[in-house]
Protein backbone atom coordinates (compact mmCIF):
# COMPACT_ATOMS: atom_id res chain seq x y z
CA UNK A 1 0.00 0.00 0.00
CA UNK A 2 1.26 3.33 -0.89
CA UNK A 3 2.77 5.84 1.91
CA UNK A 4 0.61 8.93 2.21
CA UNK A 5 3.56 11.38 1.32
CA UNK A 6 2.84 9.60 -2.60
CA UNK A 7 -0.76 10.14 -2.22
CA UNK A 8 -0.49 14.28 -2.13
CA UNK A 9 2.73 16.58 -1.25
CA UNK A 10 2.18 17.32 2.52
CA UNK A 11 -0.61 15.12 3.14
CA UNK A 12 -0.40 13.41 6.90
CA UNK A 13 -2.40 10.38 7.99
CA UNK A 14 -3.02 11.02 11.60
CA UNK A 15 -4.81 8.19 13.90
CA UNK A 16 -5.96 7.81 17.37
CA UNK A 17 -5.74 4.37 19.00
CA UNK A 18 -6.36 3.08 22.37
CA UNK A 19 -4.71 -0.12 22.44
CA UNK A 20 -5.59 -1.49 25.76
CA UNK A 21 -2.98 -1.50 28.77
CA UNK A 22 -1.36 -4.73 28.83
CA UNK A 23 -3.17 -6.87 30.86
CA UNK A 24 -2.32 -10.16 32.79
CA UNK A 25 -1.78 -12.87 30.35
CA UNK A 26 -3.75 -15.82 32.16
CA UNK A 27 -6.70 -13.61 32.49
CA UNK A 28 -6.51 -11.77 29.33
CA UNK A 29 -6.17 -15.02 27.21
CA UNK A 30 -6.57 -13.91 23.13
CA UNK A 31 -6.73 -10.47 24.46
CA UNK A 32 -3.90 -10.69 25.79
CA UNK A 33 -0.95 -8.15 24.56
CA UNK A 34 1.36 -10.86 22.93
CA UNK A 35 -1.56 -12.17 21.28
CA UNK A 36 -2.58 -9.05 19.90
CA UNK A 37 0.81 -6.74 19.47
CA UNK A 38 1.05 -7.69 15.95
CA UNK A 39 -2.42 -7.17 15.07
CA UNK A 40 -2.26 -3.52 16.54
CA UNK A 41 1.02 -3.08 14.33
CA UNK A 42 -0.31 -4.15 11.71
CA UNK A 43 -3.12 -1.51 11.90
CA UNK A 44 -1.14 1.25 11.83
CA UNK A 45 1.05 -0.24 9.15
CA UNK A 46 -1.50 -0.89 6.42
CA UNK A 47 -3.37 2.18 7.54
CA UNK A 48 0.08 4.06 6.48
CA UNK A 49 -0.35 5.72 9.80
CA UNK A 50 2.17 8.58 9.95
CA UNK A 51 1.49 9.73 13.50
CA UNK A 52 -0.63 8.17 15.95
CA UNK A 53 -1.88 9.14 19.26
CA UNK A 54 -2.02 6.00 21.42
CA UNK A 55 -3.90 5.39 24.67
CA UNK A 56 -3.17 2.75 27.39
CA UNK A 57 0.17 2.24 26.30
CA UNK A 58 2.87 0.80 29.01
CA UNK A 59 6.03 1.04 28.41
CA UNK A 60 6.88 -2.19 26.67
CA UNK A 61 3.74 -2.03 24.84
CA UNK A 62 5.56 0.95 23.11
CA UNK A 63 8.83 -0.60 22.78
CA UNK A 64 7.03 -3.53 20.93
CA UNK A 65 5.29 -1.42 18.80
CA UNK A 66 8.84 0.33 17.17
CA UNK A 67 10.09 -2.95 17.38
CA UNK A 68 7.78 -4.55 15.20
CA UNK A 69 7.21 -0.67 12.76
CA UNK A 70 11.09 -0.05 11.85
CA UNK A 71 11.14 3.92 11.06
CA UNK A 72 8.71 5.08 13.90
CA UNK A 73 9.82 6.39 17.31
CA UNK A 74 7.69 7.62 20.39
CA UNK A 75 7.80 9.96 22.72
CA UNK A 76 6.10 10.40 26.18
CA UNK A 77 5.86 9.83 29.69
CA UNK A 78 4.04 7.64 32.38
CA UNK A 79 1.15 9.30 34.11
CA UNK A 80 1.76 7.88 37.43
CA UNK A 81 5.14 9.20 37.79
CA UNK A 82 5.98 11.35 34.72
CA UNK A 83 8.97 9.06 34.07
CA UNK A 84 7.81 5.13 32.85
CA UNK A 85 5.62 4.61 35.51
CA UNK A 86 1.94 3.84 33.91
CA UNK A 87 -0.24 4.41 31.38
CA UNK A 88 1.27 6.96 28.86
CA UNK A 89 -0.44 8.98 26.29
CA UNK A 90 2.07 8.49 23.62
CA UNK A 91 2.56 9.86 20.28
CA UNK A 92 4.16 7.41 17.59
CA UNK A 93 5.53 9.04 14.30
CA UNK A 94 7.72 8.12 11.66
CA UNK A 95 11.21 9.65 12.78
CA UNK A 96 12.20 10.03 9.02
CA UNK A 97 9.58 12.29 7.90
CA UNK A 98 8.92 14.61 11.16
CA UNK A 99 10.95 16.41 13.49
CA UNK A 100 10.28 17.02 17.22
CA UNK A 101 10.97 20.78 17.90
CA UNK A 102 9.18 20.69 21.28
CA UNK A 103 7.33 18.34 23.64
CA UNK A 104 5.99 18.26 27.00
CA UNK A 105 2.92 16.43 29.76
CA UNK A 106 0.82 18.00 31.74
CA UNK A 107 -2.02 16.25 34.15
CA UNK A 108 -5.89 16.81 33.58
CA UNK A 109 -6.22 17.91 37.10
CA UNK A 110 -6.09 20.71 39.67
CA UNK A 111 -2.04 20.51 39.50
CA UNK A 112 -1.13 20.05 35.93
CA UNK A 113 2.46 20.46 36.39
CA UNK A 114 2.81 17.58 38.55
CA UNK A 115 1.97 13.83 38.68
CA UNK A 116 -1.39 13.98 40.30
CA UNK A 117 -5.59 12.29 39.76
CA UNK A 118 -8.08 15.54 39.62
CA UNK A 119 -11.55 15.91 40.49
CA UNK A 120 -13.78 12.80 40.97
CA UNK A 121 -11.20 11.14 38.02
CA UNK A 122 -10.99 7.14 39.09
CA UNK A 123 -7.44 7.50 37.77
CA UNK A 124 -4.41 10.13 36.44
CA UNK A 125 -5.32 11.71 33.25
CA UNK A 126 -2.44 13.05 31.00
CA UNK A 127 -1.61 14.80 27.73
CA UNK A 128 1.07 14.58 25.57
CA UNK A 129 1.83 17.41 23.15
CA UNK A 130 4.81 17.97 20.55
CA UNK A 131 5.82 21.09 18.69
CA UNK A 132 6.62 18.89 15.07
CA UNK A 133 7.65 20.11 11.83
CA UNK A 134 6.73 17.99 8.76
CA UNK A 135 10.31 17.56 6.72
CA UNK A 136 8.00 17.41 3.58
CA UNK A 137 6.95 20.70 3.95
CA UNK A 138 8.83 22.67 6.34
CA UNK A 139 5.40 23.52 8.22
CA UNK A 140 5.35 23.31 11.83
CA UNK A 141 2.18 21.86 13.40
CA UNK A 142 1.29 20.61 17.32
CA UNK A 143 0.01 17.10 17.74
CA UNK A 144 -2.05 16.59 21.32
CA UNK A 145 -3.15 13.49 22.80
CA UNK A 146 -4.95 12.56 25.31
CA UNK A 147 -7.17 10.20 27.25
CA UNK A 148 -10.09 11.76 29.63
CA UNK A 149 -11.16 9.59 32.60
CA UNK A 150 -14.26 6.74 32.21
CA UNK A 151 -15.79 6.88 35.45
CA UNK A 152 -15.60 10.92 36.82
CA UNK A 153 -18.28 13.51 34.33
CA UNK A 154 -17.00 16.04 36.29
CA UNK A 155 -13.59 15.29 35.77
CA UNK A 156 -14.21 15.02 31.64
CA UNK A 157 -15.72 18.34 32.24
CA UNK A 158 -13.32 20.15 33.60
CA UNK A 159 -10.51 18.02 31.79
CA UNK A 160 -12.45 19.79 28.80
CA UNK A 161 -11.69 23.22 30.12
CA UNK A 162 -8.51 22.65 31.19
CA UNK A 163 -7.56 21.54 27.76
CA UNK A 164 -8.64 24.09 25.66
CA UNK A 165 -7.26 26.72 28.26
CA UNK A 166 -3.44 24.82 27.85
CA UNK A 167 -4.08 24.06 24.28
CA UNK A 168 -4.74 27.89 23.72
CA UNK A 169 -1.59 29.03 25.59
CA UNK A 170 0.55 26.52 24.20
CA UNK A 171 -0.35 26.91 20.41
CA UNK A 172 -2.23 29.89 20.06
CA UNK A 173 -2.78 30.20 16.46
CA UNK A 174 -0.73 27.95 15.06
CA UNK A 175 -1.82 24.45 13.60
CA UNK A 176 -3.05 21.35 15.50
CA UNK A 177 -4.35 18.34 15.37
CA UNK A 178 -5.70 16.69 19.04
CA UNK A 179 -6.35 13.23 19.31
CA UNK A 180 -7.56 10.83 22.04
CA UNK A 181 -10.24 8.48 23.82
CA UNK A 182 -12.07 11.03 25.25
CA UNK A 183 -14.56 8.75 26.78
CA UNK A 184 -17.99 10.94 26.22
CA UNK A 185 -20.17 10.43 23.24
CA UNK A 186 -21.16 13.88 21.16
CA UNK A 187 -24.07 14.41 23.26
CA UNK A 188 -22.30 14.65 26.19
CA UNK A 189 -21.53 18.68 27.83
CA UNK A 190 -17.32 17.99 27.72
CA UNK A 191 -18.14 17.73 23.71
CA UNK A 192 -20.19 20.70 23.72
CA UNK A 193 -16.78 22.30 25.86
CA UNK A 194 -14.47 21.48 23.58
CA UNK A 195 -16.61 22.01 20.33
CA UNK A 196 -18.84 24.79 20.77
CA UNK A 197 -17.90 26.98 23.84
CA UNK A 198 -15.80 29.77 24.83
CA UNK A 199 -13.63 31.72 22.17
CA UNK A 200 -11.01 28.94 21.44
CA UNK A 201 -13.18 25.91 19.98
CA UNK A 202 -11.90 22.65 18.44
CA UNK A 203 -13.84 21.29 15.56
CA UNK A 204 -14.40 17.62 15.27
CA UNK A 205 -13.02 16.45 12.23
CA UNK A 206 -15.56 14.08 11.18
CA UNK A 207 -17.97 16.90 10.80
CA UNK A 208 -15.59 18.67 8.08
CA UNK A 209 -14.14 15.69 6.58
CA UNK A 210 -13.88 16.61 2.43
CA UNK A 211 -14.81 13.50 1.72
CA UNK A 212 -17.10 12.77 4.59
CA UNK A 213 -17.24 10.19 7.07
CA UNK A 214 -16.01 6.31 6.21
CA UNK A 215 -17.08 2.81 8.04
CA UNK A 216 -18.13 2.75 11.51
CA UNK A 217 -19.87 4.99 14.21
CA UNK A 218 -18.44 3.16 17.05
CA UNK A 219 -15.23 3.25 18.49
CA UNK A 220 -15.50 1.16 21.68
CA UNK A 221 -16.61 -2.24 20.98
CA UNK A 222 -15.38 -4.24 23.81
CA UNK A 223 -13.41 -6.93 21.83
CA UNK A 224 -16.43 -7.32 19.71
CA UNK A 225 -18.58 -7.34 22.73
CA UNK A 226 -20.43 -4.46 22.29
CA UNK A 227 -21.75 -2.68 19.02
CA UNK A 228 -23.98 -0.19 20.72
CA UNK A 229 -24.77 2.34 17.73
CA UNK A 230 -23.15 6.12 18.12
CA UNK A 231 -20.91 4.34 20.97
CA UNK A 232 -18.29 7.04 19.57
CA UNK A 233 -15.56 8.35 22.14
CA UNK A 234 -12.55 8.66 20.39
CA UNK A 235 -11.56 11.32 18.48
CA UNK A 236 -9.52 13.70 16.09
CA UNK A 237 -10.23 17.19 16.58
CA UNK A 238 -8.37 20.11 14.77
CA UNK A 239 -7.57 23.84 15.24
CA UNK A 240 -6.76 26.54 13.36
CA UNK A 241 -5.33 25.94 9.69
CA UNK A 242 -5.76 22.02 9.33
CA UNK A 243 -7.90 20.77 6.50
CA UNK A 244 -9.34 16.93 6.82
CA UNK A 245 -9.28 15.59 3.53
CA UNK A 246 -10.70 11.91 4.91
CA UNK A 247 -11.91 10.51 8.34
CA UNK A 248 -12.89 7.12 9.04
CA UNK A 249 -13.67 4.96 11.59
CA UNK A 250 -11.60 1.59 11.32
CA UNK A 251 -13.25 -1.57 12.20
CA UNK A 252 -11.01 -3.73 11.23
CA UNK A 253 -11.01 -7.57 12.91
CA UNK A 254 -8.90 -10.72 12.03
CA UNK A 255 -11.06 -13.63 11.73
CA UNK A 256 -13.31 -12.19 14.12
CA UNK A 257 -10.92 -10.84 17.00
CA UNK A 258 -10.24 -7.45 17.27
CA UNK A 259 -6.46 -5.97 17.59
CA UNK A 260 -8.20 -3.53 20.69
CA UNK A 261 -11.46 -3.12 22.58
CA UNK A 262 -11.31 0.39 20.42
CA UNK A 263 -11.44 1.13 17.24
CA UNK A 264 -9.03 3.58 15.75
CA UNK A 265 -9.94 6.66 14.10
CA UNK A 266 -7.75 7.65 10.98
CA UNK A 267 -7.89 11.27 9.43
CA UNK A 268 -6.03 12.75 6.53
CA UNK A 269 -5.12 16.35 7.02
CA UNK A 270 -3.13 18.72 4.97
CA UNK A 271 -1.95 21.49 6.84
CA UNK A 272 -3.00 25.40 4.81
Amino acid sequence: MPHSGLLGEGRIKVMTYNIRYAGDEKTEGLNSWKNRRELVASVIRFHSADIVGLQEALKNQLDDLTDLLPGFRWIGVGRDDGKEGGEFSAILFREERFEILSTSTFWLSETPNRPSRGWDAAFPRIVTWAQMKDRQTNKAFYLVNTHFDHRGENARIQSAKLLKAIVAEIIGESPAVITGDFNFRPQAEAYRILTGRGDYNFTDAMTVSRHGHYGSTITFNNFGGSNEEGNRIDYIFIKNAVEVIQHGIISDAFNGRFPSDHMPVLAEIVLR
